[in-house]
């Protein structure tokens, strides 16, 4: 696995040499901030410097640079920072970043339908331990095409699991949803992974879980009240009809002896 992410690593660097990304990659960095609530001052050691000194953001706690010498972010790890707030705005105005780690934080709200766009070469995405929601995870995920782990386990989704991510994710060797609400049945190619890995989430269902079950119970409940509503219709009226025949009638009925001592007389 780290062998692949090197492979992948080494591709990109190759493609993105001739990007500064320093301007830009301030930007990413000075947005990310003000979109956050850091109640623990996790970035206060993120000061600007107005003359834009080249590589002074690679100083900065959770960032690692392609070199120490630009403002090339590679990474940012802000795992465990009791950060608050949704998914950071400007990320993508980091345009050479390869992994983005937000685990272990208190974020919410839906992840952006364009998360592909925003993260072109991520290789490495964890929003692990978060409150992420918002419904489905979005669809757009399966464009990170250079994905190789994804972690969001223990957050909101609920839904199934996007087709994209089985079909499009042909890199992803490391993936974990549990501990979420997601439902129906796990995509094909993502069924390779651990069971363990989609645990917590009462509604999956396929390899490497169990079976889907088939939804009978519905069309089988709506008989069997049909029935019950019959029955008791029927029940109903022939109560009435036999109570009717017997008190106007008595004649018509024979007793024998031994249920004599239960007939009292209903008219004199």
């Amino acid at each position: 696995m780290m062998m692949n992410l090197i492979i992948i690593w080494i591709l990109l660097l190759s493609g993105l040499s001739s990007c500064s990304g320093t301007a830009s990659d301030v930007l990413c960095l000075q947005t990310l901030k003000q979109s956050l609530f850091d109640s623990n001052g996790a970035l206060s050691s993120w000061e600007f410097n107005s003359s834009g000194t080249v590589g002074y953001i690679c100083q900065f706690n959770g960032v690692e640079c392609w070199h120490p010498s630009e403002s090339r972010v590679l990474f940012l790890n802000l795992g465990n920072m009791g950060l608050e707030g949704s998914f950071p705005q400007g990320v993508q105005n980091c345009s050479s970043m390869t992994l983005l780690d937000l685990s272990n934080n208190s974020l919410s709200g839906p992840l952006p339908g364009d998360i592909a766009r925003q993260l072109p070469f991520i290789t490495s995405l964890n929003l692990s331990h978060n409150s992420f929601s918002g419904g489905e995870i979005p669809s757009g995920v399966g464009n990170l095409s250079y994905l190789v782990q994804l972690s969001l386990e223990h957050n909101r989704f609920t839904g199934r699991l996007p087709e994209t991510m089985g079909d499009r994710l042909a890199r992803l060797t490391l993936l974990n949803v549990a501990d979420n609400s997601l439902s129906g049945p796990i995509p094909g190619s993502l069924q390779k992974f651990s069971p363990e890995n989609f645990a917590g989430n009462d509604g999956l269902c396929g390899a490497p879980l169990g079976k889907c079950k088939r939804r009978f119970h519905v069309r089988i409940h709506l008989r069997l009240r049909r029935v019950n509503d019959a029955s008791s219709v029927g029940g109903a009226v022939g109560f009435v009809v036999g109570f009717v025949v017997a008190f106007y009638f008595p004649q018509w009925f024979l007793f024998c002896g031994s249920l004599r001592r239960y007939i009292f007389p209903v008219c004199a």
